[in-house]
């Protein structure tokens, strides 16, 4: 099926994936390419639009390198935000300064109605306005379409060409009426169809997946999370017992996760699976690392390794199936976003590996798309819904050293965190929650003797998309009997603190 199309062009900020975001809750397909894309690149998805996407201190005044002004040429409609209303205006002949103390934050707007960015729209709404800059000079063809006290230009357009640029930023809650902005722009401006549905994602994803796969075999990284086990179930549908599934038990895992995984793959799906234990292995290779990022890298490269040394007993086996989803490879910096942090199934993967290709069908869903996929697909609630859980697993929940002791530590806590959250009917209206395990050690009582032992965090967020997220404000008899049970039930623990950090400035994941 031919779906329409519309193409985000990412300028920096991370900022895309709320406006893409936007663009797959009103049904229609979009894809994120780099500044530096091609026109050839953008025309060759047949675009019934282009959205340039980037906060106004993205860049200079000046062109990103590699940037195609061909883009304002192309006969598409484009809606430049922020960023992009700046390079619109100095790439079509007009002027931008630089703004010094301007109004910034939510600020009221004046807005003009008697076109299609902003029709059936009220006169007066609130925009969360981001004036780091001000048009002196229109370019040819342009009117203002918005302003506010302190900005004579908060937005633009030229109806004839369907060029917009909005100097607010419509993607977020604070942008009263931001939404409707953007299904303007889609629907009346584009003219796009609301064509996009997980049904159609699912047909179209199994279709794809026999094209490239053919009569050859795959394997399947399955791991605790919803993430892998979804891209399991699709693949299977699409090649049936062409597909193995391999479970690496790599000592990382959440309490009884591996038999629980186990269980749910072998007894309802007919799938051929196969447990590798691999503990000592992984916590050899892990032994004495501290940072991070080398822990990531560690666990992706061991990953593959033991899928590789799998396949091998296998046989020719030419495809490999990972969970990636699409804040996996955002935070990665995969096309001109900053790299907040590797993940190991995109960033994390070695430079050489034994399969001919790499095969990641959810690698353009965001969380909860990947849930209805799931859910559509026949998997059991309890395993859609299971708590989202890293690639490298408890390795980037223990801070600092790993050790078999700590990981037993945090194994504990975390399943009374888990357990007291479910009982509390909060499991769903939070979107993630975990413990993590501190490298900080405090002076503590128990049992009338001292105590020198771990502090654990509890995290726990909520968030529509996981690229920004507040924290949960659980309530305080919920922390204080998850707190009262790891202190008295795990042992080597004496001290409980609770994150109330958003995201960003901080990520979800402590590393």
């Amino acid at each position: 099926m031919n779906k329409d199309t519309v193409i985000i062009i990412d300028f920096g900020k991370n900022l895309n994936q709320m406006v893409s975001r936007k663009v797959r809750e009103a049904n229609v397909y979009c894809e994120v390419m780099p500044y530096n894309a091609s026109c050839d690149r953008i025309l060759s998805k047949n675009p019934k639009g282009i959205i340039l996407v980037g906060r106004s201190d993205s860049a200079t005044t000046e062109k990103p390198p590699e940037f195609d002004p061909g883009v304002f040429g192309m006969g598409i409609p484009i809606l430049g935000i922020g960023y992009g209303m700046k390079l619109m205006v100095t790439e079509l002949g007009g002027k931008v300064e630089e703004e010094s103390g301007g109004e910034s934050g939510k600020v009221e707007i004046a807005l003009e109605t008697d076109n299609d960015l902003f029709s059936n729209i009220n006169t007066e709404t609130s925009c969360w306005l981001s004036n780091t800059f001000h048009v002196s000079v229109m370019p040819h063809g342009f009117k203002v379409l918005a302003r506010s006290r302190n900005c004579a230009v908060a937005a633009i357009g030229n109806e004839e060409k369907k060029l917009y640029g909005v100097q607010f930023q419509p993607e977020i809650l604070e942008t009263q009426d931001g939404e409707d902005m953007l299904r303007n722009f889609l629907f009346r401006i584009c003219e796009c169809r609301a064509d996009w549905k997980i049904s159609s994602f699912i047909e179209e994803s199994v279709e794809e997946i026999k094209r490239k796969v053919g009569d050859k075999r795959v394997l399947c990284a399955l791991s605790g999370g919803v993430d892998s086990a979804v891209a399991a179930a699709l693949v299977n549908k699409a090649v049936g017992k062409q597909l193995v599934c391999i479970l690496v038990d790599h000592g990382l895992l959440r309490k009884n996760e591996a038999d629980q995984v186990e269980e749910v793959f072998r007894k309802q799906f007919d799938v051929n699976f196969i447990r590798v234990n691999a503990q000592e292995r992984f916590l050899s290779r892990l032994a004495g690392v501290t940072d991070p990022e080398q822990k990531r890298k560690i666990v992706g490269e061991e990953f593959i390794r033991v899928f590789e040394e799998e396949a091998r007993k296998l046989g020719k086996i030419d495809f490999l199936v990972q969970g990636t989803i699409y804040p996996d490879v955002i935070e990665s910096g995969v096309g001109s976003a900053e790299v907040i942090k590797s993940h190991h199934n995109v960033g994390g993967l070695p430079e050489h590996i034994e399969f001919s290709e790499i095969i990641e069908p959810l690698r353009e869903l965001f969380k909860d798309e990947v849930r209805k996929v799931g859910l559509e697909l026949g998997l059991p609630e309890q395993l859609v819904w299971r708590q989202p859980f890293p690639g490298p697993g408890l390795a980037v929940r223990v801070i600092g050293e790993i050790t078999f002791e700590k990981l037993e530590i945090l194994r504990d806590a975390d399943q009374i965190f888990r357990d007291e959250l479910e009982k509390a009917g909060l499991n769903k209206s939070i979107n993630q929650y975990f413990a993590v395990l501190t490298g900080m050690r405090s002076v503590g009582v128990k049992r009338d003797r001292r105590t020198y032992d771990y502090t654990v965090a509890l995290r726990a967020v909520t968030t529509r998309d996981f690229m920004t997220a507040e924290w949960a404000k659980i309530p305080y008899g919920v922390l204080e009997r998850v707190s009262n049970r790891i202190v008295n039930e795990v042992n080597g623990v004496n001290r409980v603190v609770f994150d109330i950090t958003s995201k960003p400035p901080a990520t979800i994941e402590w590393e």
